[in-house]
């Protein structure tokens, strides 16, 4: 909780708000881009980005791991489906259960997208050394996790 009668400490976590905004924002920007020729949005990229890491994941899976609902995920999982991004397929044991996976072209989007993603992220770790690296994957790890 914010100290009140500290407006240092707001102003601190008002700057850390900032960094975290921009630095996300500079680190979508060319995907974002490159989707939206395609018609797409981030949405769309977290998607192959998931099945990518995730290969032969479910529906309901998929769901889970991007802690996302149902009607977030139908149309952009279904565009990506019928553009040929990603192959759905039966489950050999549970014929009800569809089976995600990237098909050739979408492994290439992927990586055109996720690749620059992964060089940006180096060059920043190498620029800012294993301790902060290390320190930035605490804080993200503790952001992201469940209360």
């Amino acid at each position: 909780m914010i100290d009140p009668n500290n407006p240092r400490e707001e102003q601190r976590l008002n700057q850390a708000l900032e960094a975290l905004y921009f630095g996300f924002r500079a680190l979508t920007a060319h995907p974002d881009a490159q989707l939206k020729t395609l018609g797409y949005s981030r949405v769309h990229h977290r998607i192959l980005y998931f099945v990518g890491r995730n290969p032969g994941c479910s529906v309901k899976e998929l769901l889970a791991i991007m802690r996302v609902s149902k009607q977030y995920l139908n149309r952009p999982l279904r565009q990506l489906v019928e553009a040929g991004y990603l192959q759905a397929r039966q489950d050999a044991r549970d014929r009800r259960i569809k089976r995600l996976h990237l098909s050739p072209k979408g492994r290439r989007l992927e990586e055109r997208l996720t690749g620059e993603q992964r060089l940006r992220l180096a060059q920043v770790f190498r620029k800012a050394g294993p301790e902060a690296e290390a320190g930035w994957r605490t804080v993200m790890a503790l952001l992201g996790a469940r209360e």
